[in-house]
Order: C-alpha cells, then sequence, then structure tokens
C-alpha cells in the first residue's frame, strides 16, 4: 500500500479555527470534505517548512506555527496517510482559496457540524476533548 506523510495546520484566529472543503475528487471518501489545510512533505523538507511552504502555496497565509498536536496514521482504502498536525496562529481571517471551494472559520464546539475527511477526525475529538 502506498504510505503518504503529510502536514496539517490547526490555524487558530482568537477563539475560532480554520476548516476548508477539498474540491470535488475521484476518490469519493476524500471528495469535497472538509480538512485541517496542508500537504505532502517533500524529500529534503522539514514538518515545518513543508507546513509553511503548503499554507503559503494553498491559501497565501504565513501562520505562527507553534507545536506539535498529533499525529494521525490512517488506512484509506488506496493509500495509508501519516498527518502531523500542528497548532498554528494568524492575526487576521484574510485567506486566499488557491485550491479549496470553500471555508469557515468555527469555535471548537462547532467543528462536529462539517463532513471530515476521515484522517482529520481524531483531530477534531482531540480539539473537542481538550477544550
Amino acid at each position: 500500500m502506498k504510505k503518504i506523510e503529510v502536514v496539517a495546520g490547526i490555524i487558530y484566529f482568537e477563539n475560532k479555527i480554520l476548516c476548508v472543503q477539498r474540491p470535488k475528487n475521484k476518490l469519493a471518501y476524500i471528495s469535497e470534505k472538509f480538512e485541517f489545510p496542508g500537504g505532502k512533505i517533500e524529500n529534503d523538507e522539514t514538518q515545518i517548512v513543508a507546513l509553511k511552504r503548503e499554507l503559503l502555496e494553498e491559501l497565501n497565509i504565513l501562520p505562527n506555527i507553534q507545536s506539535l498536536f498529533l499525529t494521525v496514521v490512517h488506512e484509506y482504502p488506496d493509500f495509508e496517510l501519516t498527518m502531523h498536525s500542528y497548532k498554528c496562529e494568524v492575526n487576521n481571517m484574510e485567506i486566499t482559496l488557491n485550491e479549496h471551494i470553500d471555508y469557515k472559520w468555527l469555535t471548537v464546539e462547532e467543528l462536529n457540524k462539517l463532513d471530515w475527511a476521515a484522517a482529520d477526525i481524531p483531530i477534531v475529538n482531540k480539539l473537542i476533548i481538550n477544550e
């Protein structure tokens, strides 16, 4: 099974967290699901460098990346995903959607209202428990 390693940002502005929606995809199990933004780690990158690059590419933002929050290993039907999530902060809500089709700024209590990609659900659950 193909293995993919990615990083994701749990991006806070005050008491809200950025949630982004994936575009339509041939893989129905991730198509139009919500996720924490981020992406693949390139061969020569650290997790932090990859997260900074991905967030700049996807959203045109440079957040203050703080600490590792949770690493999730999830087996989708076609690949195994290892996702390292980091808590981040931004000082405004201005983003540009370069890859996603929608976004929402939600409080922790509102997170479970969205249709999340399966690999992101453990992060959502831990955020809810820790609040």
